[in-house]
């Protein structure tokens, strides 16, 4: 986590601009709106039912 509003440059020179006040990065490249997590990382369960684990 980080305090926004932030600014990214990727390693292919793309920027990335996010005016949160606060911002998770992704680490496990998961997630749609990479590099900001979008909690993707996390198991997903239907509505009712518990993950298993």
């Amino acid at each position: 986590m980080i305090e926004g509003p932030v600014e990214l440059v990727g390693a292919d020179g793309a920027f990335t601009l996010c005016d949160r006040f606060q911002v998770a990065l992704c680490l496990c490249r998961r997630s749609r709106s990479y590099p900001l997590c979008d909690t993707s990382h996390r198991p997903r369960s239907r509505s009712g039912q518990r993950a298993q684990q």
